[in-house]
């Protein structure tokens, strides 16, 4: 017997509600949902290509009540704190890449590193993302007893982007408390992979992205739009590829040229195909948790809070000290997301942020 929650049941109500009033086209996707509680390769792939504002505002909205209906309207805020810009990698459309010479590199000590941290937890956040280039001067043991610190005296989730580690060094990281982790993909054409990544192997990082699954982490993902090349077939299996793998987080942001970097001159990805990604992605993998990146947000902040009405529900909030955090140029112009700002925006907007965040915040004081 299969049991349906109510709030299953819930959204299943209000899809079928709006079902009547869609074309054709669009009741072919909620019809597919319905019966299958994701996508398949060929819907995925005509919601990306969608470029009449109608059929997208129709699309995000449908979005919008799987998101909503299934993980609530709370938008989690995760604190990042980007900790060395150092990096040993020459990925091509990235600003800290290690032939970068203009980048002023630092690395904060382990001991600041738990006191940025302990700043985010008592301004209300609940996971810590510790975030850098592929930097091996921190050695395992080192962040092992950072992320053990963090997790135990602190009470708190921690989250690490840190590249590719050894297999070993991700089980320690896991016993020590790192409950989450993010390694992006970027894309799974591997041609495309390879094109911009001289010094990296496609095998070998999608090979530790499904050992982290393995060894029980929430494993996060994510891929790049408006790579050189690349077409929105290529996103499609991306999505896909996420779907099969068990990916639990997935970053999508759109590609930024960035100076001192070989795709300088190319031109930005775009911002209304990563908002078709984003509903795409929420429909063919509905319980994922979806940050509304900070790329996105730097090509347009309201494109940010935008995508929290096309199926995101995170929102990534910078505790990088500004001497430090102005240095980590991954990307040309990244913004700052501000706790306090994106917390007040997102409350404006009729969404919540969680009880113990708000608690926390002088959102009615101020």
């Amino acid at each position: 017997m299969i049991i349906i929650s109510k709030r299953v049941e819930r959204v299943y109500e209000k899809l079928t509600n709006i079902r009547l009033e869609m074309p054709d086209e669009i009741k072919n996707i909620i019809d597919y949902f319905l019966e299958n509680q994701t996508l398949d390769y060929e819907r995925i792939l005509w919601i990306l290509s969608l470029k009449d504002e109608s059929q997208r505002e129709k699309i995000f909205k449908i979005s919008d009540i799987v998101n909503k209906g299934l993980n609530t309207d709370i938008i989690t805020l995760k604190g990042v704190i980007e900790f060395s810009n150092y990096c040993k990698k020459s990925c091509y459309y990235c600003g800290i890449r290690a032939q970068n010479k203009q980048v002023k590199r630092y690395r904060i000590p382990s001991e600041e590193i738990f006191e940025i941290a302990r700043n985010g937890v008592n301004m209300g956040l609940t996971t810590i993302i510790l975030q850098s280039g592929e930097d091996d001067y921190y050695s395992d043991e080192e962040l092992e007893n950072l992320i053990y610190k963090i997790h135990h005296e602190l009470k708190t989730a921690v989250s690490i982007s840190i590249g590719e580690r050894s297999k070993k060094a991700y089980e320690r990281f896991r016993k020590a408390g790192a409950s989450k982790v993010l390694l992006k993909h970027e894309t799974i054409n591997k041609n495309l992979f390879e094109n911009i990544h001289p010094d990296k192997d496609y095998n070998k990082r999608i090979e530790l992205l499904d050992y982290l699954v393995k060894l029980g982490y929430i494993t996060g993902s994510g891929n790049i739009i408006g790579l050189v090349g690349q077409t929105i077939e290529d996103i499609a299996k991306d999505i896909i590829f996420m779907k099969n793998h068990n990916i639990k987080m997935i970053g999508i942001g759109p590609f930024i040229a960035t100076h001192n970097t070989p795709l300088e001159e190319y031109k930005n990805g775009s911002a209304e195909l990563t908002l078709n990604a984003y509903a795409a992605t929420r429909l063919a993998i509905p319980y994922a948790q979806m940050p509304a990146t900070t790329a996105l947000g730097t090509i347009d902040r309201k494109y940010q809070f935008k995508a929290l009405n096309c199926g995101c529900n995170v929102i990534m909030v910078n505790l990088t000290p500004d001497k430090y955090r102005e240095n980590y140029n991954i990307y040309d112009e990244k913004i700052k997301v501000d706790l306090l700002d994106t917390a007040r925006q997102i409350v404006n907007m009729g969404l919540r942020i969680p009880p113990y965040t708000l608690r926390k915040l002088p959102l009615l004081n101020s």
